[in-house]
């Protein structure tokens, strides 16, 4: 959109830590853990610092001759590191393929495949417990970032290479692939330029040069291989401030480092901010500094940031929620007071922001969308990818004249407000929002910290629930939650750590049923709940719909093929 485009020359991510450094060399990053390419610096290290280990790495590439239009996967142990030798493979004109370290080793040499004889950058332990031995057959070849083995390069014998100059590329030249969360089968390799990237960071970068003031510090607990991060870091350190990055996010761990270092702004993933609600009755109180609280990724419970608002002392905190996707960046957003409560709507979204994207509702019979009769949500934005590397029809089926069909129902109030209800293959016949019913049982329910609605093998909604510190379901208090909603199953209770997720925390609902139809694997849950469960919600009310869910097939569990959303 227009004002994407006004000085777009992209966002040069090889030189995002040079130029940083430029404005404020002593501005510090700060980590919850030692990065595996350099332990030496410890966990604070200055943007000038960084600058130089980026700009090393990339001579140390160069000197095994990677070269611009190259590509070079990076799939290793979690590490802030991956996203630090994407600068370095950028700087050097290479593009950089980035693959989830919860990635299995299968699907991992697959995309390395898709991707065509990349260089690979990995590490022993990936190699040795969990990568196939053809990733070698697969690869130009393989480099190590730690350990040793048979066959692989270690970077660390690099060390000392001539330094590089940064090259310059086109900035509608392919500078990043990410790929999507996998919900719906094998994951699609994302192909990003400069331009999409810079245009992702205009909404994103005015939200923060507005909120919070240049010295207070921006604390970012994303996927270091999911588009998101390489637009939170030059938000942070262009404009200033101190960023902390965090590879954990268990409470006590954030607790002790945010309260030493109390950031203004946070950015993490919904589950992320589940799990922090414990810290709004820390003592020392770390959130207490906060001013912007923002989530990206997927839907947000109202319970949640009610109570993350609530640990901030600052004046007029706010939570800022954005509904986008992987493949196009941010699209929409509004934002949350402690005055809106704990029961807010969350299933509206907000609205595109001016000048930089566009929303579309259409309809799926020819009646005007609403929340009874939802429609296709679409959208605009130059943020959008170019194509999936290989599969390039793909991307143009989710194409419609410019258009990007987002795989999500919703429609929009006559205020503009885009209200998001469900995804296309979550649909059940009968519920009007498996996420709206989700986010009244958070609600009502405090001990959830996840609650799934999916389909039996009947069609029949069934909660699958976990608890903090896995106790037993209150089965009185749901019982009175329940009153009001849709007929449902008896709930399924799991341990969270057992659900499957993907690199952002994000349930795989499709995985999910078809483990529930698998009684082995449902009888696995916590309590005596198992996956064969009945229409018993007789304390709900409407009707209970026994069809099967057209969108997945009971037999297999397996969906029609759809983008993977995320809420950016």
């Amino acid at each position: 959109m227009f004002l994407q485009r006004i000085g777009n020359k992209g966002i040069r991510l090889g030189t995002l830590f040079d130029r940083a450094a430029a404005r404020n060399p002593a501005s510090l990053v700060i980590l919850d853990h030692d990065l595996d390419i350099a332990p030496e610096l410890g966990r604070r290290a200055t943007l000038t610092e960084m600058a130089d280990l980026i700009a090393d790495y990339a001579s140390r590439l160069w000197a095994v001759k990677v070269r611009p239009g190259d590509r070079v996967v990076v799939h290793k142990t979690d590490n802030f590191d991956i996203s630090l030798l994407a600068c370095a493979i950028t700087r050097i004109g290479a593009v950089a393929v980035l693959l989830s370290p919860k990635l299995d080793g299968a699907t991992v040499a697959e995309l390395i495949r898709r991707v065509d004889q990349p260089y690979l950058v990995t590490d022993q332990a990936k190699l040795e417990k969990e990568l196939p031995a053809e990733v070698f057959g697969l690869s130009e070849r393989v480099l190590l970032t730690s350990g040793s083995h048979e066959g692989a390069t270690e970077l660390s014998s690099l060390a000392g290479a001539r330094r590089v100059e940064p090259v310059v590329m086109a900035p509608d030249h392919p500078l990043l692939i990410t790929h999507t969360s996998g919900t719906t089968g094998i994951p699609k390799l994302a192909v990003h330029t400069g331009h999409t990237f810079q245009a992702r960071y205009r909404p994103q970068g005015t939200v923060v040069r507005l909120g919070v003031r240049t010295n207070e510090p921006v604390a970012v607990h994303v996927s270091f291989v999911h588009s998101r991060m390489y637009t939170a870091m030059p938000i942070s350190i262009l404009q200033g401030h101190p960023l902390i990055v965090l590879r954990d996010d268990d409470p006590k761990t954030v607790g002790d480092l945010f309260a030493q270092v109390p950031p203004g702004f946070i950015e993490a993933h919904p589950n992320t901010f589940l799990r922090w609600e414990v810290l709004a009755d820390d003592p020392r109180r770390p959130l207490a500094n906060v001013k912007y609280f923002s989530s990206t990724f997927d839907a947000i419970h109202p319970r949640t940031v009610h109570t993350l608002l609530g640990a901030s002392r600052r004046k007029n905190p706010r939570f800022a929620q954005a509904y986008g996707q992987s493949e196009v960046g941010p699209i929409a957003a509004r934002t949350y007071s402690p005055q809106d409560g704990a029961d807010f709507n969350g299933r509206c979204v907000g609205v595109p922001f001016p000048g930089m994207t566009g929303v579309r509702v259409v309809s799926r019979d020819g009646n005007p969308p609403s929340k009874s009769n939802p429609g296709f949500i679409e959208v605009r934005s130059d943020g959008r990818i170019v194509t999936y590397l290989g599969e390039h029809e793909r991307w143009e089926k989710q194409v419609n004249d410019g258009w990007w069909r987002m795989g999500d129902v919703g429609y929009r109030t006559k205020w503009g407000c885009l209200h998001l209800l469900d995804r296309e293959v979550d649909e059940i016949e009968g519920v009007e929002s498996t996420l709206e019913i989700e986010d009244k049982l958070f609600t009502r329910v405090p001990d959830l910290v996840e609650v799934i609605i999916i389909p039996d093998e009947n069609g029949l909604p069934v909660p699958v629930v976990c608890t903090r510190d896995d106790k037993p379901l209150d089965r009185e208090q749901w019982r009175t939650a329940v009153v009001g909603l849709p007929a449902m199953g008896e709930p399924v209770q799991w341990r969270l750590e057992d659900l499957p997720q993907t690199s952002t925390t994000k349930i795989k609902r499709l995985e999910l049923a078809r483990l529930l139809r698998e009684p082995a694997k449902g009888s696995a849950a916590v309590g005596t709940a198992t996956a064969s469960t009945t229409a018993t919600a007789s304390t709900g009310t409407g009707t209970t719909e026994t069809e099967t869910d057209s969108a997945i097939d009971p037999a297999t569990g397996v969906a029609a093929d759809s983008a993977d959303k995320d809420l950016a």
